[in-house]
């Protein structure tokens, strides 16, 4: 039983030990190194030079060839300091280290170092932590510059546009029914075929069983281009079956409906452009000439028509149209690229370019807008660079390089 309280009282003592070197290790590693050191003055005047200490614990270590490290400060150090200069510390754990050539790197502040000083330069004096070698006094770092693409404020012609799709249409089309019923016994036209007005274009035969009348002829009441023929040899006519579409071809229209939240910038004259699937890579002008007086309730949408400024032969009836509908317009106003803008907290802001290259803030106030611009009301200048590609991580006041 003693022999085991004896074992574990070496053994506390033992960790107790460990622990008291550790912390001493961790703690005072410097102090006890400057104290051993600093007893005997000075060490490693090496080569003709020359080193001394004139403080306690002070050390000038690695002086060589014909240049003296000088530590007037409590734990001043000079080190490896080559050539013709010295490293000299006058403050509190002041440092000038790897000075060559024939420059110093002095430091005059606590714990302010000048390193690496080169060539003939000295390295920022009473800069805190301050980098020495022809740096930036007082210890500053330059930051790389943006490359962005900046864009003129310009004069020019802005046009709001709604884009919605429509119908090609013949001008006048009508359908053309039989004046009797009866049993359709001679169709004379076909689709494409033109007729004329009071041209007979059918024959119905109205008799029944045990009863025989007299056939029946249809005619059209105008004139144009048959559009329509649904029906074949043989079939049972009403007065209310459509033998023909007939269709004024010369004279086209589009025919649309507008949007409500649109519906008050609509009005007479009013311009479009045109894209037909069936002739892709061409616009077509047009513009309007009927309005609807009424909003379709079901669809909350006004119909509109359209007609072409300059005909043109390969435009068909029932093709499909893409229209841009111009609804605001405005000549000779300052705009910028769409790109150019950005919507920060409501806000919107673009970047200026000054003449020296340095990025500025501005909020600006936007007007009507467009696929590619943006009008500017207010917050830029005629004639002012403001960054259109480059500008999503700038910040007031960064450096930029502009490309074209």
């Amino acid at each position: 039983m003693k022999k085991s309280k004896i074992v574990t009282i070496a053994v506390i003592s033992l960790i107790a030990l460990f622990a008291v070197l550790i912390a001493l290790k961790l703690f005072v590693p410097e102090k006890a190194k400057s104290s051993v050191q600093g007893a005997s003055g000075s060490v490693g005047a090496g080569n003709a030079g020359g080193s001394g200490s004139s403080g306690n614990a002070g050390r000038t270590g690695n002086a060589d060839n014909s240049g003296g490290g000088n530590s007037g400060g409590n734990s001043g150090r000079g080190e490896n300091s080559s050539g013709s200069g010295g490293g000299n510390s006058r403050g509190n754990s002041g440092r000038g280290e790897n000075s060559g050539g024939s420059g110093s790197g002095n430091s005059e502040s606590n714990s302010g170092r000048g390193e690496n000083s080169g060539g003939s330069g000295g390295g920022n004096p009473g800069g805190n932590p301050g980098r020495a070698g022809g740096g930036n006094p007082g210890g500053g770092s330059s930051r790389n510059a943006t490359t962005v693409r900046v864009t003129p404020v310009s004069a020019g012609t802005i046009e709001k546009s709604v884009i919605i799709n429509g119908e090609i249409l013949a001008r006048n089309q009508v359908t053309i029914y039989p004046t009797i019923g009866g049993k359709l016994v001679d169709i004379r036209l076909g689709i494409g075929d033109r007729v004329t007005s009071g041209q007979v274009v059918a024959m119905v035969d109205p008799s029944r069983p045990g009863e025989v009348y007299s056939r029946s002829p249809v005619i059209s009441t105008v004139s144009g281009t048959v559009l329509q023929a649904p029906f074949s040899i043989g079939d049972t006519l009403t007065t209310q079956s459509a033998v023909y579409t007939v269709g004024d071809l010369s004279s086209l229209l589009i025919e649309t409906f507008v949007p409500e939240r649109f519906v008050s910038s609509v009005r007479q004259g009013m311009r479009a452009q045109l894209r037909l699937e069936a002739i892709s890579g061409e616009t077509f002008n047009a513009e309007v000439i009927e309005i609807n007086p009424v909003i379709d309730p079901a669809s909350r949408t006004l119909k509109i028509r359209l007609r072409f400024l300059t005909p043109d032969s390969r435009i068909k009836a029932g093709m499909f149209a893409t229209i841009s509908l111009v609804t605001n317009s405005k000549i000779n106003v300052p705009v910028i690229q769409r790109t150019s803008v950005i919507n920060t907290y409501g806000s919107w802001i673009v970047f200026t370019v000054d003449e020296n290259n340095i990025a500025r803030r501005r909020e600006v106030t936007l007007g009507i807008d467009n696929e590619d611009f943006f009008e500017i009301l207010s917050g830029l200048n005629m004639g002012e660079n403001v960054v259109s590609a480059g500008q999503n991580f700038l910040s007031d006041g960064d450096p930029v390089r502009v490309v074209d």
